[in-house]
This record gives structure tokens, C-alpha cells and sequence, in this order.
């Protein structure tokens, strides 16, 4: 016999990793006790020297999937305690929660496997569920985690599930939102004047949706609007209801096979739409039969996640359009009173529950690279699982920035980056975000020390941040929007010291005063240069060029020295240029994007930001062509001068070059800058490690080049891997920056 002490570094807390150790211990007939420390857990055991290993051996291979172990530590000893059983004992410090929350997980193939058994008593029932699957993170109202402070506290367990949850060999063992028919929550539809209808709920619904009609289904996080996909004419009457004219539907496909029939499916997209989180995934589409969806070459696809959705499809309908139920850049609804007041004259019927959601979550969206996700939103899912961060931030709040507005939490070497929150532009999504801060600091037991948000005087987020600081007097550390995001993909991939940052966006505030957004800057947390970036870009009437396009393409023609007489408002716009007023420079390679994809005749007039941006990348055909590459040094900052490589495009527009070669051209070309300012960055600070960050690499044709381009001359390239790489993403590299930059005490 001997005894062994076990440190488990890691997120091994809230994840069902004491129930998962107990059964392990039973299982290898070890006697001994467990207990929660700050940085993960710590077990001491007692049996035969080969058990112990045995159990050593186990626990990576099999410990719960959302458990993340980051390091075991094991110090045999001969020195026996003589342990009779295995105890849980209270934590080591506790004056601080290290409560770790689960995200909602998708359902697990056992409880799908009992939702379609005719002989299980929980035979289609909708609320089915585990301790591997079901609801969590939004039906928790407060931590401890039990279910007296969750959603299901109106639903006492009856006595075959109180069974099930205290007996340790049953995989109910601890699931808090364990119900039945008998004792858990009921759907229910009701039709578009709000009035329940007779008979079963979700045959009326899916007798709605077969008639083509508008269906709103309360999922985990909140209200989808769900429609037939093979009825272009559905689909626009839902676009007209919505108001949603150009920007693409999401689709759920009952099962991979389904998805196959409408888009080309890799392995590694298989394996990300079938995993646990069950994300929205860019998948490409198969001809033409899904353009009244989505108008470029992709579209996104996510398999049923709950017991709901796959009662809905049953086994005859293959997919539906399944898009969030919100309005106008509002956030997605979740109440069911809220729903049915406010989607009247949007939804023909409603699929709704008595289950309340406690907290907002929007779908996920990435697309597969490298053989993992690459996030377009971290949400559903993921959140609020925390990212791991190789130094310790302390107590830190990052605000994050305007659009795609998220925040960050951090707790020492732990950072909780929030669910996607929208763009703060009205007060329904400021208050939605506000909450949600104090929601995570509740939760996490994080009472900010330190704060800090992005330099832009205008933000929202800045106002709460400046207003939270005074009234709490606690020190704010303004950060640089593309510094931010370097730090950010720094942070995501456990960098410290100085990397070379690529960071392309539309825009954000420079340190200038002017509007930045195709950066190319050397530096760490701590401060950046300013090596690279573009010819500035002067935006015809401010804001509205995001709206119009060809304001940016007139200003860029004539920059150039090329005919504009071919343009329709191509007078206005030499007014308002002339009179000098609200015509702000821009290096923004989104602004870039939008005037090539004006000048080309893809996208003049856009219905949502980036969507020139967008319709550009699908434009693009196999081409390796690529225009000149020029660049005005101004000092130690060398411009991208794109007066030539328009010159370029114009001419061989002219000469009837396809639209799709062009459009390739000006991404390789890209390519080509980013490289040759990546070796002057070389040249003069030696550094070799190139991060790339911002929404311009949301770009899939980018990804695909740029990282290989740069790999050839030597660089080590790190992209993002955990947060996105658009302004969602920002806030983890605001921790890192204002850590390293905080006043002194």
C-alpha cells in the first residue's frame, strides 16, 4: 500500500470532475479525500502502487469532456493515513468561489437514444437530459450551482428522478436540471394571435412549418424564427417581416447527411457541426439552390442541439431556416411575454415552454481551419468557460469596444470572455450588456480591481467604463483599439515578450485622433510602434460610406487619378469632398474592401456592415495574378500606397479581365503588402513572430494564403484560436494590456 498526492492543475471545477474522481476511485478500490484548491484540485489516495497508476493513467483519457487538465502533479509517499473511504472535503481557501460554470451542452446520443425509445418513460419529452448534456449556463440565477438557484427551481424533482440524481452509478447523478413529463416544464404552441391551440404542440408546429409558415421556437438561449428552406418565397416573406433584405439565414439540417445534400462537408467540418457545442458552421454551398439564404458561396449550418429541435424535425423534414428572433440590432428575444408582443406580425405561430431562461446566449459561428474552429462569435456553448492565460491578470474588467460588443472577466490566470452581446447602438443591447458584467461578476466571484477600455471617447462601453471607475474609484487604462487586438491574439496563443502584430479592420480610434485599420505594428502588452499601414482613405459623408461603398470607390478613383464621371452621384460627392466636411481619413482595410467591391461592381450599396467586404471574397476565382505594390515611408511608418494597384484594376477592367481574377488579384496582392511589411518590420526589430488579428481575417481567402506566405519567409505565424478575431475578441487582449500598463499603487 502506499499514498499518493495528486495536484490537478486545470479547469477541473464545475464540470462534473468530483462525481467523475468518486466513481474512478470506487472503481480502483481506493480509500482517500478530494478537495477544490485556487488552481484546480487536490486528491490524496490510498491502495496498491499499480492502482494508483492505473488511476493516474485514467484521468486525461477519461475525465469529463468539458474538464480541460492542464497539469498533474504526483508525490508517492510510504507514509500511509489509513483512509476507510473517500470524502469530499470543503475547499482550502474559502474566502474566494472558484465556482466554474458549464456552457449549455448539446444532447448527448444517450438521451437521444431515450427520447426515441417508445419504452423509456422519458419518450419524447423535450426537457430530456444529463449530467453530459442539457441546459446550464442560461438557467443559472446564482452560484452555489444547484437547482434551488436555477430556472428549474419551480420543478421539484418527483421521486424516480430525486433517484436517479443521488445514485452515484447513474449518469443523472448531480444534473441539476433533471426532469421527466411528471415534474419538469411543458411546451406549448400557440398561434399568431397568441392563443393556445388543441392537440399536441410540436405537431402543431411542424404542421405549420410544412405549410410554409413562420414559426418562433424557444430554444436554450432564446427565441430562433424558423421557416422552410426550399421556399424561396418563405424565405422573403420572412426577410420582409424581419427586415433582414440581404443578410444571411443560418440553417439547421437534421442530421450531417442532411447538410451534405446542400454543401460540401470535410471531415473537420463534420466533426465541429456534430460536436457537443453544436456551433453554427460556414459551410460552402453546393450550386445554386440555397441563394435565396445566403447570396455568397457560404452558408451557415448547425445540427439540431436540444431534444426540442430534433422532435421538431422529426423524421421527414430535412432542414429549416433557424435565425435569431431579434429586431433591428436588438438582442435576441428570450422572454415569452416579450416574444409574442413583439413578434406579432412576424411569427404565424409560437413553439414556447414554461422553462425561463435566465440568460441571453446567441448561436455560435466559426468555420473549420487548421482542424479546429475559428470563431466568427464565441457564444452558445463555449461561454462562460474560461480561457486560460499564461500570466496572472489579477481582478481586471475590459469593456471591449462598440461593435460586436463583448467584455472580459479575469481572475488570475482564468479570463471569462462574455457570450456575444451585439452592437451597443440602443439602449435594449447597452442594458443587456451592463447586466451581463454584473451577471459574470456574480457568478465568478470577481470584484474588478482595474479596469479598461477602448480609447475611442465615443463608445458606450468607454462611458461605462469611465463612469464605473469614478464612481468606484478604481484606476482605467485607456487602450489603443489595434493594440488591443494584437494582444488579444498574443493572449489567445500564450505569447509574451514582442511579436510583429498584422491587425486589419474597418476602423478603430488611432492614437492620432484619426481612424486606423490596416495596421502593421511591432510591440508587446506593455506599448507598440506603428510600423506599416495604408494611404489614408478620405470617407465621403463619415459613417455612411459603410452603407455606400461607392463613396469609398469615388474617392479612391480619383485619388488615383482615374475617370469618376462613370459614377451616378459622383457630383455630390466632389461637393461634400470640396467643402472638406465630415470627410475623416481612414486607413481601415475594410474601407479597402468596400471601395474594390464598388469599383468592381459587386456590392455599391450594402444593407449590413462588410457585406462589400463579403461578396468580394466569394467574387474571387483561382487567379495567382497580383497588381503592383508600392509604399510612402514617413519615417519609421511605411504606407501602403494603393493608387497604383487602382490604376491597375482600372486598366484591366477596361481590358474585359473577369471580375472574379480581379477581385483574387487584389487579395494576393494584399498578400504581398502584408509580407513585405512583415520583413521590414523584421529588418528593423528582429522580431519573427507575426500575430494576426482584426475582422479584415475573417476573410477565409486570406487565411488560407496570407499564414503560408509568411511561413515561407521564416516567420512563425499564430492566428486566433479561442475568441474571435473581429472586435468581439478585443477585450481578452484590454486584460493583458492594462495589467501591464496599470498605475502604480
Amino acid at each position: 500500500m502506499e499514498r499518493v498526492l495528486i495536484h490537478i492543475h486545470g479547469i477541473v471545477q464545475g464540470v462534473g470532475f468530483r462525481p467523475f474522481i468518486h466513481k474512478q476511485v470506487l472503481h480502483y478500490a481506493l480509500a482517500g479525500s478530494i478537495k477544490n484548491t485556487s488552481s484546480g484540485v487536490e486528491l490524496e489516495l490510498e491502495g496498491e502502487r499499480p492502482e494508483l497508476e492505473r488511476f493516474l493513467a485514467d484521468l486525461p483519457v477519461k475525465a469529463p469532456k468539458l474538464a480541460v487538465i492542464e497539469r498533474v502533479e504526483a508525490e508517492f509517499s510510504n507514509e500511509l493515513k489509513h483512509f476507510r473511504d473517500f470524502q469530499i472535503l470543503s475547499s482550502r481557501t474559502e474566502a474566494q468561489r472558484n465556482t466554474l460554470i458549464s456552457p449549455d451542452i448539446g444532447i448527448c446520443e444517450d438521451c437521444l437514444r431515450e427520447l426515441r425509445d417508445p419504452s423509456d418513460r422519458r419518450y419524447r419529452y423535450p426537457f430530456i437530459n444529463c449530467t453530459n448534456c442539457g441546459p446550464r449556463f442560461t438557467i443559472i440565477k446564482d452560484v452555489p450551482y444547484d437547482r434551488a438557484k436555477t430556472s428549474m427551481s419551480v420543478f421539484p424533482m418527483c421521486p424516480d428522478c430525486d433517484r436517479e440524481y443521488h445514485d452515484i452509478e447513474n449518469r443523472r447523478y448531480h444534473a441539476q436540471p433533471d426532469c421527466c413529463p411528471v415534474c419538469g416544464p411543458h411546451v406549448f404552441y400557440l398561434d399568431a394571435e397568441g392563443r393556445e391551440t388543441e392537440g399536441d404542440a410540436i405537431e402543431n408546429a411542424r404542421r405549420a412549418l410544412k405549410e410554409g409558415k413562420i414559426v418562433a421556437i424557444k430554444g436554450l438561449g432564446g427565441m430562433h424564427l424558423a421557416c422552410r428552406c426550399d421556399d424561396p418565397a418563405v424565405a422573403r416573406t420572412l426577410r420582409r417581416r424581419k427586415q433582414r433584405d440581404e443578410k444571411p439565414f443560418a440553417v439547421m439540417c437534421r442530421d450531417a447527411d442532411c447538410a451534405k445534400k446542400i454543401c460540401f462537408v470535410s471531415p473537420e467540418e463534420e466533426k465541429l457541426l456534430g460536436s457537443f457545442r453544436r456551433p453554427i458552421v460556414l459551410l460552402e454551398k453546393r450550386g445554386a439552390a440555397l441563394d435565396h439564404l445566403s447570396e455568397n458561396g457560404f452558408v451557415g449550418v448547425m445540427l439540431p442541439y436540444t431534444p426540442l429541435h430534433y422532435l421538431v424535425f422529426g423524421d421527414d423534414i430535412d432542414m429549416l431556416v433557424m435565425t435569431s428572433a431579434n429586431l433591428s440590432d436588438t438582442p435576441i428575444m428570450y422572454r415569452n411575454a416579450e416574444a409574442l408582443e413583439k413578434l406579432s406580425g412576424i411569427a404565424d405561430g409560437f413553439l414556447l415552454h414554461d422553462r425561463d431562461i435566465q440568460t441571453r446566449c446567441d448561436d455560435s459561428l466559426c468555420f473549420a481551419l487548421d482542424g479546429g474552429e475559428y470563431f466568427l462569435r464565441r457564444s452558445r456553448g463555449y461561454v462562460p468557460f474560461p480561457v486560460s492565460v499564461h500570466e496572472d491578470a489579477g481582478m481586471t474588467l475590459a469593456c471591449g469596444a462598440e461593435q460586436k460588443a463583448s467584455f472580459c472577466l479575469s481572475k488570475e490566470r482564468y479570463v471569462f470572455p462574455s457570450q456575444h452581446i451585439g452592437d451597443l447602438k440602443n439602449i435594449e443591447t447597452f442594458e443587456n450588456y451592463a447586466l451581463q458584467i454584473r451577471h459574470f461578476e456574480r457568478l465568478f466571484d470577481v470584484r474588478p480591481a482595474l479596469l479598461a477600455c477602448d480609447l475611442h471617447p465615443d463608445y458606450l462601453s468607454t462611458t461605462y467604463a469611465a463612469e464605473r471607475a469614478e464612481d468606484e474609484g478604481l484606476p482605467l487604462v485607456r487602450v489603443q483599439h489595434h493594440h488591443a487586438h494584437m494582444a488579444a491574439c498574443m493572449a489567445d496563443n500564450a505569447l509574451s515578450g514582442e511579436v510583429v502584430g498584422l491587425v486589419w479592420d474597418g476602423t478603430g480610434y488611432g492614437t492620432d485622433g484619426t481612424s486606423w485599420g490596416g495596421e502593421c505594428l511591432v510591440g508587446g502588452y506593455a506599448d507598440f510602434r506603428r510600423l506599416g499601414s495604408l494611404l489614408p482613405i478620405p470617407l465621403i459623408g463619415g459613417d455612411a460610406v459603410t452603407k455606400e461603398p461607392l463613396r469609398v470607390a469615388y474617392a479612391l478613383l480619383r485619388a488615383a487619378g482615374e475617370r469618376t464621371d462613370g459614377i451616378a452621384d459622383a457630383a455630390v460627392y466632389e461637393k461634400i469632398l470640396q467643402s472638406g466636411l465630415n470627410c475623416p481619413l481612414s486607413t481601415g482595410m475594410g474601407r479597402l474592401f468596400d471601395g474594390v467591391s464598388a469599383l468592381l461592381g459587386v456590392k455599391e450599396r450594402c444593407s449590413y456592415e462588410g457585406q462589400g467586404a463579403v461578396l468580394l471574397e466569394a467574387a474571387a476565382m483561382a487567379d495567382e495574378g497580383r497588381f503592383p505594390v508600392s509604399f510612402s515611408e514617413e519615417g519609421e511608418l511605411a504606407r501602403f500606397d494603393w493608387r497604383e494597384m487602382i490604376c491597375e484594376i482600372v486598366r484591366q477592367q477596361k481590358a474585359g479581365t473577369e471580375r472574379g481574377a480581379l477581385a483574387a488579384r487584389f487579395m494576393n496582392t494584399l498578400v504581398d503588402m502584408a509580407v513585405r511589411q512583415c520583413l521590414r518590420a523584421r529588418e528593423i526589430s528582429g522580431l519573427e513572430r507575426v500575430v494576426l488579428s482584426g475582422g479584415s481575417f475573417q476573410n477565409r481567402y486570406l487565411m488560407r494564403r496570407l499564414p503560408a506566405a509568411l511561413e515561407k519567409e521564416g516567420f512563425a505565424v499564430y492566428r486566433h484560436r479561442r475568441v474571435s478575431p473581429n472586435d468581439e475578441g478585443l477585450s481578452l487582449g484590454q486584460i493583458l494590456i492594462a495589467n501591464h500598463q496599470k498605475p502604480s499603487p
